[in-house]
């Protein structure tokens, strides 16, 4: 029975995929398709050494420094705001269940949106520059960030919270060192993780004006200009290992 029933599922996925592709349009190389690949890979394996400095204009390393400060911005800014929803969200901190309620929704609102669509507001609203990216990732950072926090106060061991309540303290020093103390790894693990996260946004959101490396990416893109991509791509590469190794390190004293 057991057999019949895996041969089924095997068949039925089978006749999905079969399905599925069976729609795709027929891939049709040009006369050209073969050139085009072939000067993309030479760009890529041959890159634009001469633009890693260039120190009368743009560069890599400048690209590479407004996309690491536009994901520094971003973060501070999203760890920040995001405090009050965290604790506002945690019934072990509110009681009443209408504001934790209301607090998850709006994290939970906050976190619909992703970055790139937060980035394109921003810019209609300020206009494109560094300024939209960090407004893009420090608001859309606040929904994962407060969930993340909120769950980790609601995992708090109440054991030190009710001790200190017993011998007489107040509400806010009962939440200082009782609470607190209890959050703030797990809180600056949640920050690094995300700063992460946000160095590679932010690499992102340049390709459609919001500050970074990615802005010089999609010009270089634009002209196919393949060596100049090459670089670009593996300043990212680069840049990107060394934060998460960094990083890394870093959460893992933390946890």
């Amino acid at each position: 029975m057991k057999r019949i029933r895996l041969i089924m599922i095997i068949v039925i996925v089978s006749a999905i995929y079969i399905w599925a592709f069976s729609g795709l349009p027929k891939l049709e190389w040009k006369d050209t398709s073969v050139e085009v690949v072939s000067a993309i890979f030479s760009g890529l394996f041959q890159p634009d050494w001469d633009y890693v400095y260039d120190p009368d204009g743009e560069d890599l390393l400048r690209g590479l420094l407004d996309t690491l400060a536009i994901a520094l911005l971003g973060t501070f800014i999203a760890g920040v705001l995001c405090i009050p929803f965290a604790f506002l969200a945690s019934k072990n901190i509110v009681k009443s269940k209408l504001a934790v309620g209301i607090s998850k929704f709006m994290l939970s609102f906050i976190r619909v949106f992703p970055d790139i669509v937060l980035a394109l507001l921003f810019i209609k609203a300020v206009g494109p520059g560094a300024f939209a990216g960090v407004l893009a990732l420090g608001i859309g950072a606040v929904g994962m960030l407060g969930k993340l926090i909120s769950e980790s106060v609601d995992n708090v061991d109440l054991s030190a919270k009710e001790a200190l309540i017993a011998s007489g303290a107040n509400p806010v020093k009962t939440f200082i060192f009782a609470i607190v103390p209890q959050v703030l790894p797990n809180f600056f693990s949640f920050i690094l993780y995300r700063f992460e996260v946000n160095v590679r946004a932010a690499a992102v959101l340049g390709v459609i004006g919001a500050g970074g490396i990615g802005t010089p990416l999609i010009f270089a893109l634009s002209v196919r200009d393949w060596e100049r991509v090459g670089i670009i791509l593996l300043g990212i590469i680069l840049m990107v290992t060394f934060i998460d190794l960094i990083s890394g390190k870093i959460r893992a004293r933390f946890i």
